[in-house]
């Protein structure tokens, strides 16, 4: 990989508040153009990483250099080649959209010529052509945060960080933000996002797993469940899950038994002498199999499992 085109290199990057470190030596590159997935659950470091990135906060140790700025030497420049949006959306409600197109467009000094054809873009993306004149705060969730996104590219950033852009939009919302993440992404924007959505985590090129301030496994998402699948995955819907979960736990093959939506998601070391023993152990207390079989790894399984793997480091 030639290093042009790269919009982000980190080394051993480092913030301490007090005793805590909320971000252990963390080090990885993502290309220009490419949506890279910052995943993990809260507290994990995803926010504080993306903040000091940003130039928003001071690392305590490591380098880093966002669009070839350091962030510890550059931040002002730094922060007029990026683009980013908070989970809060960074608007204000008490001003119409247009006002707030309008307050972006001085704050990431957009020159003048350019401004109305930049807030007709704005509007058109965000499909709020027809409420222009409307206060923020009477718009619904998905709407803000498409005014977020479009207020935070107005000045057209190669680097765009989106920091759990979807948390609070409903299911829908997120899907069509998505997609306009993907067309900035084809437009050569480089895009970095942090979510505690797994199923999100399908939409990135390249994902780093986070967990208590350290990335623990990074890599395209397919790669990655294939490359930390230790064991075979069973998916088992049955006439009573809370039982069948406490039979499971103890049935020798069995690694791990999790709750997945209505039924349970089971890990086990060799799935077909597992199977029929699995389907015989809760037949014995009467419990009916309604479904059991094979079933490839979730994002979300593939996680569980990398933090236990974690977990057991410190024990």
């Amino acid at each position: 990989m030639e290093k042009t085109e790269l919009s982000v290199q980190v080394r051993n990057l480092v913030k301490s508040f007090g005793d805590f470190r909320a971000v252990n030596n963390v080090s990885f590159e993502v290309r220009r153009g490419e949506i890279f997935g910052f995943l993990g659950p809260n507290g994990a470091g995803k926010s504080t990483t993306i903040r000091m990135l940003c130039g928003l906060l001071a690392p305590t140790s490591g380098e880093a250099r966002v669009g070839g700025f350091d962030i510890a030497t550059q931040g002002e420049a730094l922060r007029q080649a990026i683009g980013y949006m908070s989970q809060k959306f960074s608007l204000y409600d008490d001003l119409t959209v247009e006002e707030n197109i309008n307050f972006f467009s001085g704050i990431y000094r957009v020159p003048r010529s350019q401004r109305r054809d930049r807030k007709d873009y704005v509007l058109r993306m965000a499909g709020l052509e027809n409420r222009r004149n409307s206060l923020t705060r009477t718009l619904a969730g998905g709407w803000k945060q498409r005014l977020a996104l479009g207020c935070a590219i107005l000045h057209r950033p190669p680097i765009l960080f989106l920091d759990e852009p979807t948390s609070g939009v409903d299911p829908l919302a997120r899907r069509d933000f998505w997609s306009l993440i993907y067309e900035l992404s084809d437009a050569g924007h480089t895009v970095f996002v942090s979510t505690h959505y797994m199923d999100e985590a399908e939409y990135c090129h390249r994902l780093a797993l986070m967990y208590r301030g350290k990335i623990v496994a990074m890599g395209e998402p397919a790669a990655l469940k294939k490359d930390l699948q230790v064991h075979a995955l069973l998916n088992l819907e049955s006439s009573d899950p809370l039982s069948s979960m406490k039979i499971l736990e103890r049935q020798e093959g069995v690694c791990e038994v999790a709750v997945f939506g209505s039924g349970l998601h089971v890990s086990v070391r060799d799935p077909e002498r597992a199977l029929p023993e699995i389907r015989r152990a809760l037949e014995e207390e009467n419990i009916s199999v309604r479904r059991l079989e094979t079933i490839d790894p979730s994002m979300e399984d593939i996680f569980v499992a990398t933090i236990e793997e974690e977990e057991k480091k410190t024990e």
